[in-house]
């Protein structure tokens, strides 16, 4: 049975946990979003005979309209696509911080008294890689016109899209950072309020930038009057980013890094994503029996947890831009470095200080799509925390993400210290699932921030060793450890958050391990996890949108 299909009609997860009954199935192509109405634009493409690329680019165009606290033109992408017959391609598009601001400015200006950067407001974003890496995605895959697939999004921003709850209490949490600028302001609290759900909320602003980017492509933000428009506003505010930062900019087309688990093939997204935490986190549990052992028991729990420990450290240890540090990622994602690294796992004791391994040798969403021919792709974009730096470029109504602030650290010695012209490490990274011989057939992720390998994983666990279908495998009950990487939570204690629906023993067993245990409500965690899989042999889909958001999979 492929991963991902429901078994029998008894599915094989408690019942009473789970709000979904099945996972939704198809066989023309499916696709999986955060959003409904990204949802219905890549099924919308699908329809009108576009391929899961061109269905996901629709997706990311809608999405950046309908989702602006989550992700749009000012933030970042990164994906993973699989064409029958050929090799799985990534494509990462992230970009530099200003090179025109020093490390010493930075920490001048940085928050927390200079101990971590600027985490919000003009000094907080990297150059956006979500053009380049929409365009590229076209060029090399797409069939049907970029202006086709923007059409919906342009009707959204220009006509108005719905407000749903998830955006007003956005809107609600960034109210006092958005209106300190007056583009921003402008464009989320018309008549000076917050729009109300089920309003109309208009972005015409946007809906012109991205009508221009469709007609003309990504180099006019690189490399034209639409950057320079972004680039003039930003600095109007104390920005540092200039057009020559964006002038240089290309997304990377790479393979995706690999690992094996159980009998499966693993991709994940590379640098700069952490997809190299799921990757080493995967190592280190396999030879753990969790589909015995049970992947939401107490023990199952530990051996997660304190693999993700492991594998943060190392990230945090060696993760850098490798045109500044050297930074060996495919040591870390080796099975001969897991099984060093697992003999610092206690099985019984939960870990306090975890130090990198020693070396022996030199807001975001994700959606997902699957035609009927088999072509597959998971992609993830980000603009990074709500709102990104909550900056509206003046009249593009392009929101520019936080990356820079977000993610860049200003400890002395740490290799992804930031530095003018250097690409900050990431939190996005999405992934696929193939067979033993490599051929992909399941397509996943989740948005969440420094949460997203450590639901990854347990996504991946649900699937491959409890043997859940796609939609009890997004319904899983939730856990996340933290402190992991980013910069203004390094110096806090573990703790391990989890959702009461996991039970009271597994709470228990947690804390008699030494974790400190904070429980949370039933479905309390964000995120949305997003799977679809597909039958290699009869072509049918399977697809599971999490609960916990709003969006949804659907079929054609």
């Amino acid at each position: 049975m492929t991963p991902g299909f429901p078994r029998n009609a008894s599915v094989p997860f408690p019942h009473a946990r789970r709000r979904h009954g099945t996972p939704v199935l198809s066989t023309l192509g499916m696709g999986a979003g955060q959003h409904y109405l990204v949802t219905s634009s890549i099924l919308n493409a699908l329809a009108h005979g576009g391929n899961a690329v061109d269905a996901t680019i629709a997706g990311a165009w809608t999405a950046s309209v309908v989702m602006p606290a989550a992700c749009g033109v000012g933030g970042d992408l990164f994906a993973i696509v699989s064409k029958p017959g050929d090799d799985p391609v990534s494509v990462l598009s992230s970009g530099i911080g200003p090179r025109n601001a020093s490390f010493e400015f930075m920490k001048e200006h940085g928050d927390d008294g200079g101990r971590v950067m600027p985490q919000q407001g003009p000094l907080s974003p990297a150059v956006p890689g979500f053009p380049a890496g929409i365009g590229e995605l076209h060029r090399m895959y797409g069939t049907k016109p970029m202006e086709e697939l923007a059409g919906l999004a342009m009707k959204y921003a220009h006509d108005g899209y719905p407000v749903n709850p998830t955006l007003v209490r956005h809107l609600e949490s960034c109210r006092e950072k958005l209106s300190l600028y007056p583009a921003s302001k402008a464009m989320f609290f018309p008549d000076d309020r917050i729009p109300q759900a089920g309003e109309l909320l208009k972005a015409p602003d946007l809906g012109k930038t991205i009508h221009t980017l469709a007609m003309e492509g990504d180099a006019v933000f690189y490399n034209g009057h639409l950057g320079e428009a972004v680039t003039n506003a930003l600095q109007g505010l104390g920005g540092k980013l200039e057009a020559s930062d964006f002038a240089d900019h290309m997304a990377t087309v790479t393979p995706p890094i690999t690992t094996t688990y159980r009998d499966y093939t693993i991709f994940e997204t590379g640098y700069p994503t952490p997809g190299l935490v799921l990757l080493e986190a995967l190592n280190i549990v396999e030879p753990f029996k969790l589909g015995d052992i049970g992947i939401d028991s107490a023990q199952g729990i530990h051996y997660q947890v304190e693999a993700l420990k492991l594998a943060f450290a190392d990230r945090r240890a060696y993760g850098g831009d490798p045109t500044f540090v050297d930074f060996p990622i495919e040591t870390l994602i080796g099975k001969p470095w897991a099984d060093k690294r697992r003999l610092s796992l206690d099985p019984d004791k939960a870990s306090t200080v975890v130090p990198g391994g020693t070396m022996t040798e030199s807001d975001t969403t994700y959606l997902c799509a699957i035609d009927k021919d088999g072509m597959m792709v998971s992609m993830i974009i980000s603009v990074s925390a709500a709102f990104g730096s909550c900056v509206v470029a003046g009249d593009t109504g392009i929101v520019l993400n936080n990356r820079a602030g977000h993610c860049f650290s200003l400890e002395e010695g740490h290799p992804n210290i930031y530095a003018p012209g250097k690409k900050t490490m990431h939190t996005l990274n999405c992934y696929m699932i193939g067979d033993s011989t490599g051929t992909p057939f399941l397509v996943g992720g989740t948005p969440g921030g420094d949460s997203q390998p450590q639901w990854n994983l347990q996504t991946i666990t649900g699937l491959l060793d409890a043997g859940l279908d796609a939609q009890a495998a997004t319904e899983v009950p939730r856990w996340s450890m933290f402190p992991a990487t980013y910069p203004i939570d390094m110096g806090n204690p573990y703790d391990v958050k989890i959702e009461a629906q996991v039970g009271e023993e597994a709470i228990a067993g947690l804390k008699e391990r030494g974790h400190t245990v904070i429980v949370q409500e039933p479905w309390a965690q964000f995120g949305s996890v997003q799977v679809i899989s597909r039958d290699p042999e009869t072509g049918v889909l399977a697809g599971g949108s999490d609960p916990r958001a709003e969006g949804m999979a659907a079929g054609i």
